[in-house]
């Protein structure tokens, strides 16, 4: 979770030079061209059917298109970040939810308690943060967001339920590409496509693309592949307690002493919630 924590100081630090979808095609672009060398190096295998390459492209366009788009797109609209963790801070129940439709998983009583001691938790972490949002604009501001939670909760379970086993770096050529493919219409029709290429801008491009498309998305699919979608989704609480400390380390943001009991809960329902 501090890999995919980390994201979040990306995205503050390079969104400022470029419009979030336009930011995000880079990303994926870069992305792709980086891991087909690498898959074409190696020689790694790319899916057997058409039909295995299309679920690992749908559940990449879930995860990545859908979900950092809404988020971006929701930041960049002027949600709070706080209301915008909040919404998606929902992802873990959600999933409880879809896991015993979906998948079958029984999520047992003490996993229910942990699931919601840890959104409490999430919710006293980014209370301070939520600020005031004018009720005319907040639907608007909040669609994007609800979109990121859908996209990441289907996400999850659709890779669990279809695909949870493919090569991760064939696997994510396809997926990244899905999602630039899905992401470029809307960046050429509503954005300037305007990028400042500086020092900081770069070196947000490059975290993003190398620990955070690269490495925490290779860690996220071994965690689905692993393991239970409850137990996976759990780990999202870690979140908004990780980001407010590095926030905190990087930016000087404020931590309040009900932002770090916030932390406590949140790490508590993580470790009550752990499948046994």
């Amino acid at each position: 979770m501090l890999l995919w924590s980390s994201g979040f100081i990306g995205a503050k630090l390079g969104l400022p030079y470029a419009e979030p979808l336009t930011f995000l095609l880079i990303r994926y672009l870069c992305v792709i061209v980086l891991l087909a060398l690498i898959a074409t190096a190696m020689a790694a295998p790319w899916p057997r059917d058409l039909r295995q390459t299309l679920h690992i492209a749908a559940s990449g366009v879930l995860i990545h298109a859908l979900y950092l788009g809404g988020v971006f797109t929701a930041i960049h609209r002027g949600l709070p970040a706080g209301i915008t963790a909040l919404i998606v801070g929902l992802q873990p129940l959600l999933t409880a939810i879809g896991a015993g439709v979906v998948l079958a998983e029984r999520v047992s009583p003490r996993q229910w308690a942990g699931l919601g001691l840890g959104f409490v938790g999430v919710a006293l972490v980014v209370a301070h943060k939520t600020g005031a949002v004018p009720a005319a604009q907040l639907g608007a501001m909040m669609l994007p967001a609800l979109l990121a939670l859908l996209g990441i909760t289907l996400g999850t379970l659709y890779q669990k339920r279809f695909c949870p086993h493919f090569d991760l770096r064939t696997g994510s050529v396809i997926q990244f590409l899905a999602s630039a493919l899905l992401t470029a219409p809307f960046a050429f029709a509503h954005e300037t496509m305007h990028v400042t290429w500086n020092p900081q801008f770069l070196f947000a491009l490059g975290w993003l693309v190398l620990v955070l498309s690269i490495g925490a998305i290779t860690l996220l699919n071994l965690l689905i592949r692993s393991g239970s979608a409850v137990n996976v989704a759990r780990l999202f609480y870690l979140t908004p307690p990780t980001t407010a400390v590095l926030a905190w380390a990087i930016f000087g943001e404020t931590l309040t002493g009900l932002a770090l009991g916030g932390m406590v809960l949140a790490v508590a329902g993580v470790w009550m919630a752990r499948a046994r």
